[in-house]
C-alpha cells in the first residue's frame, strides 16, 4: 500500500492579502452589505478588543468596544479607503473612545494583569510555541513598557498598522513610531529571554510569535467562504 505523501505546509495570508480583503469588505459594508460588515467585524474585532484591553483594562474593554463599534456603524458610510486603511480609521475611533472613558473614570483601578482571562477567537491558529503564552501575559508584558513603546507596539504589531498610520493616530512622525516599536520589541524579547532561561532554545517562543497569538486575524479562506462574502 502506497504511503501517503504530505502536502506543502499551509501558508498564512500575507499582510497585503489581509489588507486587500479588509479594504474590499469595508467598501461593501459602507454601501449597506450586511454580510460584508459581519465578515469585516470578524476580521478586525479581536485586534481592536485587545488594543482596548491594554488601554482601559479587561473590565471596561467590552463596553468601550461596544461604543467603538456603534460609532463605526454610524460613521462607516462616510469612510473612504483612499483616505487611509479601515483599521487605522477604526483604531483612531477606539483610541478616542478609550481616552474619553478614562477621563470619565474618577478613580483609576486597573485590573491586575494576572487576572485577565485568555481570549482568542475560535479561528485563531497561533504557532505551537506561542500557545504557551496567553493573551493576558502578552498584554501584561506590553503594559510594562514605557508608554510610547507600548503604544507603538500595540498599533504596529497588535493592530498591524503601518508607521505612517500609527503616527497619525499618535501624532508622531513615522520614524519616531518605528523607533519606539523597535525598542519595545527588543525589550519584550529580553523579558522573554530572562523568563525562559531554563527553556531549551528549540522550545522558546519568538517575541513576534507571542504577539501574533493576540493579533492573528480570522483566516482569509474562512472569510472568503462565509455566506454572502464574495
Amino acid at each position: 500500500m502506497a504511503e501517503a505523501v504530505a502536502g506543502p505546509p499551509e501558508e498564512r495570508p500575507t499582510a497585503t492579502a489581509r489588507e486587500s480583503l479588509v479594504r474590499d469588505l469595508a467598501d461593501r459594508a459602507r454601501r449597506g452589505d450586511q454580510d460584508a460588515f459581519l465578515a469585516l467585524y470578524r476580521a478586525t474585532s479581536l485586534r481592536l478588543l485587545n488594543y482596548l484591553r491594554a488601554m482601559v483594562g479587561e473590565n471596561d474593554a467590552d463596553d468601550v468596544a461596544s461604543e467603538t463599534w456603534a460609532r463605526i456603524v454610524t460613521d462607516l458610510p462616510a469612510f473612504r479607503a483612499e483616505r487611509g486603511t479601515f483599521l487605522g480609521w477604526a483604531t483612531a475611533i477606539a483610541r478616542h473612545r478609550a481616552i474619553d472613558h478614562l477621563r470619565r473614570r474618577t478613580l483609576s483601578t486597573p485590573q491586575p494583569h494576572h487576572l485577565l482571562p485568555d481570549r482568542r477567537a475560535p479561528d485563531d491558529t497561533p504557532a505551537d510555541a506561542a500557545e504557551r503564552m496567553s493573551t493576558a501575559e502578552a498584554l501584561r508584558l506590553i503594559g510594562g513598557l514605557p508608554p510610547d513603546q507600548a503604544q507603538a507596539v500595540l498599533l504596529r504589531v497588535v493592530i498591524g498598522l503601518d508607521a505612517r498610520t500609527a503616527g497619525r493616530i499618535l501624532r508622531k512622525r513615522p520614524g519616531a513610531v518605528r523607533t519606539a516599536a523597535h525598542r519595545g520589541l527588543r525589550a519584550l524579547a529580553l523579558q522573554l529571554d530572562r523568563g525562559l532561561a531554563d527553556t531549551p532554545a528549540s522550545g522558546a517562543p519568538d517575541v513576534l510569535d507571542v504577539l501574533d497569538a493576540i493579533s492573528a486575524p480570522v483566516a482569509i479562506d474562512a472569510l472568503a467562504t462565509s455566506p454572502g462574502v464574495r
